[in-house]
């Protein structure tokens, strides 16, 4: 992965220079459509026109009081996925999501703001939330309960076993690791080989990264792209259908 970081580098300073002035940008990729195998499926559509209606109306106000300094990340949409991820707890009112890297808290906690009452987030990172130095999350956080914070690393077979139980159990799941590929394809291949009784909707973020590109591609599930009205990086939604095909993620050609 060292070497793939320092090319990527190299494109960026030497040969890929952004053409206008912006606060970042990636190296990446645009790629035909028309020879993709997975399509969205009803369902996927479905739940993404309802959930970019309904994050037109979310307010992130109360979870950007956690940033201290601008850019107030909650507020930015599109461009950012905090209220298209509120949205889809608003549409789907899950009873359990799974959250793949809790990082700071920022995504944690604007699922939270339409969490329904008796439902549950469950993050995972292999950091505890309080070893982050610039972590958004506090200790009241946790105290309703709804807020659960697992130390795991999910592309290890034996701990992904370890909390299969609990994974069965979600309908929405948020993936945010670490974009190392490795990581991405050790989880997609645990799930594959998994049943998901009911059959959720998974998020992955940052999927028009240079590392995310053949993930994103590889994934022969029915699935949509919805960067437009998300992460500006990637947003992308998989539905984690018992009818889908059985593998999980095929190497693109």
């Amino acid at each position: 992965m060292g070497m793939k970081r320092t090319i990527q580098k190299l494109l960026k300073s030497t040969f890929l220079k952004a053409p206008f002035g912006c606060r970042q940008y990636e190296v990446s990729l645009i790629s035909s459509a028309d020879d993709e195998t997975s399509r969205p499926s009803n369902r996927l559509i479905d739940a993404a026109m309802q959930s970019v209606s309904a994050a037109r109306q979310i307010d992130m106000s109360k979870v950007s009081t956690r940033v201290t300094s601008p850019p107030l990340w909650p507020n930015i949409w599109p461009g950012e996925h905090y209220r298209l991820l509120a949205g889809l707890i608003e549409v789907m009112q899950p009873k359990l999501v799974i959250e793949i890297g809790t990082y700071t808290g920022l995504s944690a906690l604007a699922m939270l703001e339409k969490l329904p009452a008796r439902s549950k987030l469950v993050t995972f990172d292999i950091l505890p939330w309080k070893t982050i130095g610039h972590t958004h999350l506090i200790e009241s956080d946790f105290a309703s309960g709804q807020l659960q914070q697992e130390i795991a690393d999910l592309a290890d077979p034996e701990s992904f076993q370890a909390y299969l139980p609990l994974l069965q159990q979600a309908d929405l799941i948020f993936v945010d690791g670490p974009k190392n590929v490795t990581f991405e394809e050790a989880f997609l291949k645990h799930m594959s080989g998994c049943d998901f009784p009911n059959e959720p909707l998974i998020v992955f973020d940052d999927i028009r990264l240079w590392n995310m590109l053949h993930i994103w591609r590889g994934i022969d599930r029915p699935k949509l792209d919805l960067t437009s009205f998300g992460h500006w990086s990637g947003t992308g939604l998989v539905d984690w259908t018992r009818q889908a095909e059985s593998g999980a993620i095929r190497r693109a050609a």
